[in-house]
């Protein structure tokens, strides 16, 4: 018996490398398929276009209009992206699962692939993440404090 279990404890700690590698290698993986990567991954492709607004732009924005909560918006475009570039991207967007997130839209329609995802804080909407895929691949990131109803009139205002 004392046999079985020294040889049980030495094939434990042997093999414990094995299973602490493979569970960091699925962590690796299930990092590599979060929003922050995806921003993080593909923001530093050659021919993208990024537009950041916030701080000063937004508090300037909020003298003239309700911003309905929004301090800030971000945009990628990665239209003139070569076509590698691009599909990788929409790998990438195909395999996005971010938990932090609530997946409100996932559709693919005519070769393109869109996600709209949503961080809620509080009872508050913190982010609204858009990603397309396709021949004209974007990402879009609204950050604020926003609440689900003032949402729901900017989008009924706007059909």
């Amino acid at each position: 018996m004392k046999k079985i279990i020294f040889i049980t404890l030495l094939a434990a700690m042997l093999c414990q490398p094995c299973f602490s590698t493979g569970i960091a290698e699925m962590n690796k993986t299930q990092q590599r398929n979060t929003v922050e990567a995806l921003f993080a991954n593909f923001s530093k492709e050659k021919n993208i276009t990024h537009v950041k607004i916030g701080g000063l732009i937004m508090t300037f924005a909020r003298a003239f209009t309700d911003t309905k909560g929004v301090s800030g918006v971000e945009v990628f475009s990665f239209e003139e992206c070569d076509g590698q570039v691009k599909e990788k991207l929409n790998t990438a967007i195909k395999n996005l699962k971010d938990s932090a997130y609530e997946t409100l839209i996932s559709t693919t329609q005519d070769g393109e692939n869109t996600k709209i995802l949503v961080k809620v804080k509080d009872e508050y909407i913190s982010e609204i993440v858009i990603v397309t895929g396709g021949k004209e691949p974007a990402f879009v990131r609204v950050k604020g404090k926003i609440k689900p109803d003032d949402m729901q009139d900017v989008v009924k205002n706007n059909k």
